[in-house]
Formats: structure tokens, C-alpha cells, sequence
């Protein structure tokens, strides 16, 4: 057990798969510093550990990850913004960058950040309860910790669309319908699944070609991210306007937000024009 009081790590199957799981349920495993620093430890021990040939990330409670805490983002500065992003973006890395089979198990709600998370995952495998959505859009927020750059990869540019101005949530068969999510399970069976798919990888396929593979298909993925020092500065500065303040306080107290106008982008055609 490692990180408990944020991240649980066990192992099963001849101790050769860990099994990594959020661990705040009472809290919907809200993703913060402690959360992701955790998570992210947990990974580089697990991806270190020459035992371990698999990893299932998974989560405790009814909701996987109810996206990042909002009650801290509208707390912090912009330098610690930049500081959770630049962790943020670590974390997933590490999960792309491993050459061991990881499959996320999803039950419940996966939502903005846990979205992101779970689309660092190789595959996943989601129960019939599972939600997907990347609601960013209604707090002002910008869904640039990997949703907009992966998604469009993913599912398409269209699909991404959908899902990122529209902040609608997929249901399971949906999420595996646009591409989004690979298996469907029955309720309750998503963690054990995604351990008997890693079983099956480990059991049956070169641990040399899997690597190999993974290794071959990152670029598409790091095509995606290349904006990742600018995602960074924009999101932190996002984090820190009044904008995404006054929506993220008004949606976590189930008030009504207060109406701003959508602007474009062009100049005006008399520069003594004033906005």
C-alpha cells in the first residue's frame, strides 16, 4: 500500500500486475497536487519494479474521477497552476511512456481530468455504469490537459467537437461507439476485466513487439501534445481569470452562472472603435 490516503497499490495474479487505484472516494477522486504527485509516484515504482509486467489503473467508490478539484484550482495562483499542469502532464506521459501493458478499468463517472487520464491508458475497459464527458467548457475552463489534443486523435475531429463545446456526457456504449473506450462489461466487472486483459497480454504476446508498438504508435499522440508548454501557460492563466472563478464557485454552491457575451475575433472596421 503506498500513498493511501490518495492512491492504493496492490498486486495480483503472481504478484506480476499492479493494480493501481484512486483512492478518494468520498471526494469523487477529485484530482489535486497530493492526488496527482501520488499517482504519478506510483507509476514510476511500478514501471521500475522488474516483477511488474502490467498495470490497471482503476478507482475505489462509485464515481472513477470526477475531473480536477475545483475548489482548488479557484484557490491557487497561476504559478501553482503551472506547477499542478507541469505534474499533470508528467503523469500522463508516464503512462504513455512505459513499455507495459496499461489498461484503465472505469466505473461511474470519468469526467474532464479523468477523461484525460484514462486516455493516456493503452486500452479501456469500461463497466455498464461508466460516464464520459469534458464538461471544462461550462466553468470557463479549457480541457488542455490532454482532451482537446487527444480527443480529436481519438475519436475525430467532429466527435471532439461534440464533447468539447458541448460538454455532453457518453453513456458506455456511445464512449465505445465514437472510439473513445475499447470493451463494455457488465456492471461491477470493470476492474477485474481490465486485469484479465493485461493477463492475456502478458501470458501471450512479446513483451519486446508490445513495446515496440507502443513505442512505434506514440509520435500520433505526441503530434497532439506538442503545445503542451503552451497549453500549460494558457491553462494556468485561465485558472487564475475571474471568469473561471466566478463559474467554478457559482457551479460547485448549484448556483446560476452569470450570462457573459461571446465575442469575436476581428478588429473593428474603425480602429477609433472602443469594445
Amino acid at each position: 500500500m503506498t500513498h493511501a490516503d490518495t492512491v492504493r497499490h496492490e498486486t495480483v495474479a503472481d504478484d506480476r500486475i499492479a493494480v493501481i487505484q484512486l483512492a478518494a472516494p468520498d471526494r469523487n477522486n477529485v484530482l489535486d497536487m497530493e492526488m496527482i504527485q501520488a499517482l504519478g509516484a506510483t507509476i514510476t515504482a511500478a514501471d521500475r519494479d522488474d516483477a511488474i509486467q502490467g498495470i490497471v489503473l482503476t478507482a475505489d467508490g462509485e464515481r472513477f474521477c470526477a475531473g480536477a478539484d475545483l475548489e482548488y484550482l479557484t484557490s491557487i495562483s497561476f504559478e501553482e497552476g503551472l506547477r499542478f499542469m507541469t505534474a499533470y502532464f508528467e503523469t500522463l506521459d508516464l503512462l504513455r511512456q512505459t513499455g507495459k501493458p496499461v489498461v484503465a478499468g472505469v466505473h461511474g463517472i470519468c469526467a474532464a481530468g479523468g477523461t484525460e487520464l484514462i486516455s493516456a491508458c493503452d486500452l479501456i475497459v469500461a463497466d455498464e455504469t461508466a460516464r464520459f464527458t469534458q464538461p471544462e467548457v461550462g466553468v470557463g475552463a479549457t480541457a488542455a490537459g490532454g482532451g482537446v489534443q487527444l480527443l480529436p486523435l481519438i475519436v475525430g475531429e467532429k466527435r471532439a467537437k461534440d464533447l468539447l463545446l458541448t460538454g455532453r456526457t457518453l453513456d458506455a456504449s456511445e464512449a465505445k461507439a465514437f472510439g473513445l473506450i475499447n470493451r463494455v462489461v457488465p456492471d461491477g466487472e470493470a476492474a477485474e476485466r481490465a486485469i484479465e486483459l493485461v493477463e492475456m497480454i502478458v501470458e501471450n504476446h512479446s513483451p519486446q513487439a508490445y513495446r515496440s508498438i507502443k513505442a512505434i504508435l506514440k509520435p500520433w499522440t505526441n503530434f497532439g501534445l506538442l503545445g503542451q508548454e503552451m497549453a500549460r501557460e494558457l491553462t494556468a492563466a485561465v485558472w487564475d481569470s475571474p471568469e473561471f472563478r466566478d463559474r467554478s464557485n457559482a457551479f460547485l454552491a448549484d448556483e446560476p452562472f452569470d450570462e457573459r457575451s461571446f465575442s469575436g475575433v476581428r478588429p473593428p472596421e474603425n480602429p477609433s472603435e472602443k469594445d
